[in-house]
């Protein structure tokens, strides 16, 4: 990833030059932290060990990738850059706000529901909660649930009838 310390870069604020060195920095952390979930998985002989460590390496992918995408975006900024920036601006009233909405209220509408069917899903699983990865899997789509609500509960704030 190209730096903000460079001559190109002096267009860019202290606080920007700073906030990219973080970014880039934690993505090299994040590349670190990959290898060794992926070696850490390899020298196990538990599957199970395996199977949950495969999910962390798709959760810090993720974020290897948001990382990235926040670095690239504040460049594109500092540097005044045409074109759209990788992570876009908030742009939810653009155009038809009572069409974000009602997306954004259905939308939210099936998270909940969700959200309550995976509680009802968790109880049934108490007996096996110490013997199956089953209870933990199901708490984790518990927690996505609530980080969909959210990143929807966001959007829906962000969005304004009267724009």
């Amino acid at each position: 990833m190209t730096g903000m310390t460079d001559e190109s870069s002096a267009g860019a604020s202290a606080w920007e030059r700073h906030l990219h060195a973080h970014l880039s920095s934690h993505v090299e952390a994040e590349r670190g932290l990959l290898e060794e979930y992926h070696a850490a998985a390899e020298a196990s002989p538990s599957e199970a060990f395996r199977y949950l460590v495969g999910l962390l390496i798709e959760d810090e992918i993720r974020h290897h990738r948001i990382f990235t995408d926040l670095a690239a975006s504040l460049r594109s900024e500092a540097m005044l850059s045409d074109g759209s920036p990788t992570v876009p601006h908030l742009d939810f009233n653009r155009g038809d706000t009572d069409t974000v909405i009602e997306l954004t209220d259905a939308l939210l509408q099936r998270e909940r529901n969700d959200a309550e069917e995976l509680a009802h899903l968790k109880r049934e699983l108490r007996d096996v909660k110490d013997t199956s990865l089953w209870s933990l899997l199901v708490d984790l789509m518990e927690r996505d649930t609530q980080k969909h609500i959210a990143i929807l509960t966001f959007a829906r704030n962000h969005t304004d009838r009267r724009a």
